[in-house]
């Protein structure tokens, strides 16, 4: 990923030094079960240990010849370790290693994304208790509908997120496997204790059946999850969008001092980063379809999805740890206007209480349709002719006999939309 979208940590992750350094990892630790249960000499991983060294640029020279990459690592390696490096790999096939190897990297950028997500829950948190009671207008269709409040937006988004840390810890234990099964994945030329060693040696669990590679459905469930994460961002990033329109302004993304908005109107304040996340989340979920495709394989393997993974793996975690990164920063900063939410919840003259206009009818024994059809004709009233609503229904007599007046302007009171919001946030931050 450009560096423009990514951030230190995680690129380090999928580095081409961190990627060989857990190539060497899985060789070591595959070599000192060998050792344990005397299946190579002993003194193997301890001279390894002590001379092999990572070489990127001479790991990539002699790929260059010998056209195979897991080759041309353990070359570099027995350059430097001698001739006791020969027992590495014993019984193994490349998959082994790299497919291990991939998992732990996924492993490693998971629980950098998981900490991404308790940092937007702990903003989200905090600020939909702020804004509990902040009064703002629900919308249906981009319409006005029936009044709600900015904590209860919020409120939605940490319940999503909530979601989201579950699935980010399914997604990371899903891939903590670990198969050193050799070639077909039958065990032929390699006991099944290496596998078991090596798996609690790095904290994975063993592949149950691996073919010669770790199936890849598990892989795909990860992409997925990430797809969704980046689905979930959006959803914040449009909210915030919408919210900061001219005709809307309800709240802001924080604008720096020196900041520009644009290079020909100087009055511009843009929602760029929310903008911005709009597109990363495109190109996260876009990595999805790939890694599904990968589940179907020839047989017992063949290499048409190591080119999707070497692009994919580094590409879609970086994005979306970015993305994360940068969404806290927005709901972090973001500017609220309560008074411009309280302004637009009444710009429609009381058409947001028509409901209840309604069904207080209906419990006055008019049937639903003929009071649906009487209210709607007054909300069609009061919006062409920018009429209160409340005024137009006051000089109903039939209205009024079922309604009295003290009722009516408790109806047209947006504060008991809100007698459920306690109930609502005991269950979203139990």
């Amino acid at each position: 990923m450009i560096s423009r979208y990514s951030r230190k940590e995680i690129r380090k992750i999928w580095s081409e030094e961190n990627k060989y350094r857990i190539w060497l990892d899985v060789e070591i630790a595959a070599a000192q079960a060998m050792e344990k249960y005397n299946f190579i000499p002993k003194g193997v991983t301890s001279v390894v240990k002590k001379k092999g060294r990572i070489k990127v640029d001479r790991i990539h020279k002699i790929e260059n010849k010998v056209k195979h990459d897991v080759i041309a690592f353990l070359t570099s390696i027995t350059e430097q370790a001698g001739i006791k490096a020969r027992y590495l790999h014993q019984g193994m096939t490349s998959s082994d290693v790299l497919d291990t190897s991939f998992n732990i990297q996924l492993v490693q950028s998971g629980k950098i994304l998981l900490q991404d997500i308790e940092k937007i829950l702990s903003i989200l948190k905090k600020k939909a208790k702020k804004y509990k009671l902040t009064p703002c207008i629900g919308r249906s269709h981009g319409i006005h509908a029936e009044p709600i409040t900015f904590g209860l937006k919020l409120a939605s988004f940490y319940s999503e997120f909530s979601r989201n840390k579950k699935r980010i810890i399914r997604a990371i234990e899903e891939v903590s496997t670990c198969a050193i099964s050799g070639a077909v994945g039958t065990f032929a030329n390699i006991d099944p204790k290496v596998e078991k060693y090596v798996a609690k040696k790095l904290k994975l669990q063993t592949e149950p059946i691996s073919t010669q590679i770790i199936p890849r459905d598990r892989h795909a469930y990860y992409f997925s999850v990430l797809g969704i994460i980046a689905g979930s961002i959006e959803r914040v990033a449009t909210e915030i969008r919408h919210l900061q329109r001219s005709e809307v302004f309800e709240l802001q993304e924080f604008f720096s001092k020196s900041q520009k908005g644009s290079s020909a109107m100087p009055h511009k304040k843009n929602p760029i980063l929310s903008e911005n996340l709009t597109g990363l989340s495109r190109i996260v979920r876009g990595y999805v379809v790939p890694a599904l495709e990968n589940i179907a394989l020839w047989h017992e393997r063949d290499i048409s999805h190591s080119s999707v993974e070497r692009n994919i793996g580094p590409d879609a975690n970086i994005t979306l740890d970015f993305a994360l990164h940068r969404l806290a920063y927005i709901l972090d900063n973001m500017i609220v206007y309560p008074k411009t939410m309280l302004s637009n919840l009444n710009k429609t003259k009381g058409l947001i209480f028509s409901q209840e206009l309604m069904l207080e009818l209906t419990k006055s024994g008019i049937s639903r349709e003929k009071s649906y059809k009487i209210i709607q004709y007054y909300t069609k009233q009061s919006f062409s002719k920018n009429i209160d609503l409340i005024e137009l229904i006051k000089k109903d007599k039939r209205i009024m006999s079922k309604i009295n007046e003290k009722k009516l302007k408790n109806i047209f009171n947006y504060t008991k939309h809100f007698k459920n919001v306690n109930y609502i946030y005991r269950r979203v931050f139990k």
